[in-house]
């Protein structure tokens, strides 16, 4: 069967039942691991890859893990995986993001050949390194954040490689949580196994193939047309972080957009060279902002696969802070990096004549305990632009993070910690025709002597308003009472509080 009869319903019922495989998978992960993170937060992606590598198709996760995920498959791919084998890796430069992301990548035989890969990638509490959860303040090279592992060898046909484990688990500070999120995440890349072995024996090999191409070159279709109805346009927009965690000197964020022949061209020449600190990203978290961003301008049915990747371009000059170089330390811009490179991009659209939302908080609010063999990880919502199609919502993860809150009763219940106010921090989103949406403030009372680290942004500078809205309030960090810097390492007492206060979102159109 030619890809060419496949009509619309065709392809509508085979991106369903591409997506519902990566969706089994994200369901056996967060019911099998341990961690509050993963199993309560869902800071965790999972996606279906053909055999070159690239994307069919991606479950509803992570936008910064599932737009960089193609790199770890290729580095997979490049190893050479025999069929059965599970690849394990975290390495910045060799397919990861940043080290507490680590991504098992399965390589699935249909009748002794691999055919395709499933992908899993989720955030560890710890994976060892200067600071207990691995996101430390200061850093200033990678091997200072953890445990680097290249894409190695996991497990094969014959079972787990367990010389492999225990390296891992001889490195963290939290080995039996970090054994048990492992073999969930082994267990997701069998459902994805499995449920791609059933979609071949209900429509046959070559059906699968060709629908998976096929919807590949719709959703590349669809978003260069897309970009062609804008016209030629181009913008220019320029931000910056807040410190790189050594220093508080300001790290520029410069974002040039054009639509060139049905292409989104992102391009970051003049931004800061890379920096001492941590706030440094691989290229393919650039890659993944600038997908995530074209992904916001195409219609909710154009399923998200390769194909929208094709119709991007990147160019971040090499030694830039979106495009370090080894052995440049990371754990930040993975996190806080890639949400200003969407910020400024989206700030650029709008410099180009594009209707785009006000900022949202900018940043995931990074915060990081650890103690006598615990240690805990959680990103903070807060508030969203408001838009030309109404307010911004309150309390959410806004840009290129997806998680959940962490349950109160989850995290007291497991960690000596105690929430003494979880609320909405009203009246803090910008005014406008259309309101920004509110940060949130949660204070964490110690019981036990532990080290906290805060990886945060957006409290200097304001979420810009759009279109003649106001800015969003900045956020605020302080321990007891004390203003605390937006990336610090501190240690608590019990009966101290930290206090984490998120940004609200900019307004939209000026008040009436």
């Amino acid at each position: 069967m030619s890809a060419e009869t496949f009509d619309l319903l065709d392809l509508q019922v085979m991106a369903h039942a591409f997506a519902a495989i990566a969706e089994e998978m994200g369901t056996v992960l967060v019911r099998g691991a341990l961690s509050p993170n993963i199993r309560e937060r869902r800071d965790s992606s999972c996606a279906l890859f053909d055999a070159r590598g690239a994307m069919v198709a991606q479950a509803a996760h992570i936008p910064v893990h599932l737009g960089a995920m193609p790199e770890a498959v290729r580095a997979v791919i490049a190893r050479r995986p025999q069929p059965g084998d599970v690849f394990l890796l975290n390495d910045p430069f060799a397919g990861g993001s940043h080290l507490p992301d680590l991504t098992l990548v399965e390589a699935v035989a249909h009748e002794g050949r691999v055919a395709a890969f499933t992908a899993v990638r989720a955030h560890h509490a710890d994976i060892g390194g200067m600071s207990p959860g691995s996101m430390p303040q200061g850093a200033t090279e990678l091997v200072q954040e953890g445990l680097v592992l290249p894409p190695v060898r996991l497990a094969t046909q014959n079972g787990i490689m367990e010389d492999v484990m225990s390296i891992l688990l001889a490195n963290v500070r939290t080995p039996d949580e970090r054994r048990g999120d492992m073999r969930a995440q082994l267990g997701a890349c069998a459902a994805g196994r499995a449920g791609w072995r059933a979609l071949v024996a209900r429509e046959g090999i070559v059906r699968v193939q060709q629908a998976g191409q096929a919807l590949m070159d719709y959703a590349e279709r669809s978003a260069r047309e897309a970009l062609r109805a804008v016209g030629d346009r181009i913008g220019r927009a320029e931000d910056a972080l807040e410190g790189d965690g050594v220093t508080e000197d300001d790290v520029r964020v410069v974002a040039t957009v054009r639509q060139q022949n049905g292409r989104l061209v992102c391009d970051f020449t003049g931004s800061s060279p890379q920096v001492r600190g941590n706030v440094n990203a691989p290229l393919a978290v650039a890659r993944a902002a600038a997908v995530f961003v074209l992904r916001t301008m195409l219609d909710d049915e154009v399923p998200m696969n390769d194909g929208i990747a094709r119709a991007v371009e990147v160019i971040a000059p090499r030694g830039t802070v979106m495009n370090a170089t080894w052995p440049s330390a990371v754990a930040a811009g993975n996190v806080e990096l890639s949400q200003r490179m969407t910020d400024t991009l989206f700030a650029a659209l709008a410099d180009a004549g594009i209707d785009v939302p006000a900022q949202g908080q900018g940043t995931m609010n990074n915060v990081t305990f650890g103690g006598a063999g615990w240690t805990f990880y959680e990103t903070l919502g807060g508030g969203q632009g408001a838009s030309s199609r109404g307010p911004g919502p309150s309390a959410v993860h806004v840009g290129m993070s997806n998680t959940r809150n962490t349950p109160i009763e989850s995290l007291e219940w497991s960690l000596p910690l105690r929430i003494d106010e979880y609320a909405i921090r009203r009246k803090t989103g910008g005014e406008g025709a259309a309101r920004g949406g509110d940060g949130v403030v949660r204070r964490y009372r110690a019981l036990e002597r532990c080290t906290v680290t805060l990886l945060t942004e957006r409290r200097r500078r304001s979420p810009r308003g759009a279109a003649g809205g106001a800015a969003g309030m900045p956020g605020r960090n302080s321990l007891n009472g004390k203003w605390l810097p937006a990336k610090c390492r501190v240690e608590m007492a019990p009966g101290d509080v930290l206090s984490i206060e998120t940004p609200g979102g900019g307004g939209y159109g000026k008040a009436r």
